[in-house]
């Protein structure tokens, strides 16, 4: 890794913390036991779609354990490791819809948003089932709840998050 790149990752892991915390003090909704829509997966995207699918992951791997210093939840290793690290570092898959060197396209980047954000949601999905059924009320299957829970603050975010980068294309060019 150049010292450039590694200066862009390191500022986009600021800037998502950063994002993370001026979120927590909006007026939005947080749930009671994590998961509340935020703005922090942004920069993390933006390095993706610039730099490419392992710049992408990586800074969002070393972003979940950024945040889990911030806001930790621990239950298990399993579950440290599928909400952190993994669930953050998946958003780095979005540039697998935008080529290295192919015009920029609205449409190729919320499908490759779409993309991480499932696999983002999947994570989350299962750290849901396995660690926090205990939270799912007595009559609802806990696949249900961890799915109803998470989608509950993802959807909206991610609705939140093609509207910004759709304005911020024009700006954004891979390198």
């Amino acid at each position: 890794m150049n010292v450039r790149l590694g200066a862009e990752l390191a500022v986009a892991i600021a800037l998502a913390a950063v994002l993370d915390l001026v979120s927590k003090s909006l007026p939005l909704p947080r749930l009671p036991y994590g998961g509340s829509i935020s703005l922090r997966a942004l920069p993390i995207l933006i390095v993706a779609l610039r730099h490419g699918v392992r710049a992408g992951i990586t800074a969002g791997a070393l972003y979940g354990v950024v945040d889990f210093l911030l806001h930790p939840v621990f239950v298990h290793p399993l579950q440290l490791i599928l909400d952190y690290p993994l669930a953050l570092g998946v958003l780095g898959t979005a540039a697998v819809c935008w080529p290295s060197g192919s015009p920029i396209s609205t449409l190729r980047v919320a499908v490759g948003l779409m993309l991480a954000c499932s696999l983002r949601l999947v994570a989350h999905f299962l750290s849901g089932v396995v660690f926090f059924a205990q939270f799912a009320p007595p009559d609802q299957p806990v696949w249900l709840y961890s799915l109803a829970y998470n989608a509950s603050y993802m959807v909206p975010e991610v609705v939140l998050l093609v509207l910004l980068l759709r304005l911020m294309l024009r700006r954004l060019r891979p390198q």
